[in-house]
């Protein structure tokens, strides 16, 4: 059978030589999607290398499965969000990794299934069911969240998870629209998004922005990102690897700060003489700037263009936890 996932891998040998894997080590692939770049850790890891596979789309693992059947034994998948990736490693008995990544956002496959409700081309717009699950077994679509949240609550969501310019008046038009029917598919939130004259002159797709919004909302995607980020960092073994793909500026600010954070240690403020927050440094940055693909890939590959990589190093728990020059 065709894997209905295929894809190219964004970043692909950069994210294999900053996750530094070796014959024998153990990696979590936090968000599997069809298994590109697990099949290139796979291939480094060999002959006895294990990756662990997670994903929230029951579709992706299968399809994941299937291509890295060849692998065998070597393969675990476990059907789950990256946010509890501590708790799948702990499920199958392994004490420690040696690396992580997490490849954030949308598959090419989601985007290009209209029944997912993650696009909003203008030709399949009145059949796209306003959807937008990770998992779609699970929470609440994003239909329901536009007929349940308040203005102030559908303000926020695109002015915090869009940086939508008209956020206020999108959510009054919204609210408005749905006193007469309610907002079911694309096509539906596009015309409103028309009639509120949303993004007028400007160069992108306004809807955009707001299918972004929706997105991180219904999935909880920047909170699922912090609690990853802190059980990646739990779950590594001294010297292992932090690897980490973002595709738009909320990500990426969330994970610069929390990767400086866990590098920093201590979080009191900097006039305090002694450090009694009790931090400690975890982590070791070793990408200053992000790293970003190059113009021959996205050339080839477009959806690779608005890709960050960020890599941080476990340090071992007796690191020093001296903070901006504080004992600890």
């Amino acid at each position: 059978m065709a894997n209905e996932f295929d894809h190219q891998p964004v970043l692909l040998d950069e994210s294999v030589t900053q996750l530094a894997v070796q014959p024998g080590s153990v990696v979590v692939d936090g968000t599997l999607g069809g298994g590109g770049h697990a099949a290139a850790v796979l291939e480094r890891s060999a002959p006895d290398g294990i990756l662990i596979g997670l994903d929230l789309d029951a579709e992706a693992l299968a399809a994941a499965a299937r291509h890295l059947a060849p692998f065998g034994d070597r393969v675990r998948l476990v059907h789950e969000s990256f946010r509890n990736l501590d708790r799948a490693v702990a499920s199958l008995e392994i004490d420690g990794v040696d690396a992580v990544f997490l490849d954030l956002g949308v598959s090419s496959h989601q985007l290009d299934t209209p029944a997912r409700g993650f696009r909003f081309a203008s030709a399949e717009a009145q059949a796209t069911p306003l959807d937008m699950r990770m998992n779609p077994e699970q929470g609440v679509t994003a239909a329901e969240l536009l007929s349940r949240a308040s203005a102030t609550e559908l303000q926020e969501c695109f002015q915090n998870y869009g940086e939508l310019p008209g956020s206020r008046r999108l959510a009054a038009a919204i609210v408005e629209s749905r006193r007469e029917a309610p907002l079911r598919t694309t096509a539906d939130l596009l015309r409103v998004i028309r009639e509120a004259r949303i993004g007028g002159g400007r160069r992108h797709n306004p809807a955009t922005l707001v299918f972004q919004a929706l997105r991180i909302a219904v999935n909880d995607e920047l909170g699922a990102l912090r609690e990853g980020l802190d059980a990646a960092i739990r779950v590594l073994r001294p010297g292992g690897r932090l690897v980490v793909i973002a595709y738009h500026s909320l990500e990426d600010r969330l994970v610069k700060r929390q990767l400086r954070t866990a590098a920093r240690g201590c979080t009191c403020p900097p006039r305090m003489p002694v450090c009694v927050c009790g931090g400690r440094v975890t982590l070791r940055v070793l990408t200053r700037r992000p790293l970003r693909p190059s113009e021959e890939e996205i050339h080839d590959n477009p959806r690779a263009r608005s890709a960050r990589l960020r890599a941080a190093e476990r340090v071992g728990d007796d690191a020093s936890d001296v903070g901006r020059g504080r004992a600890a």
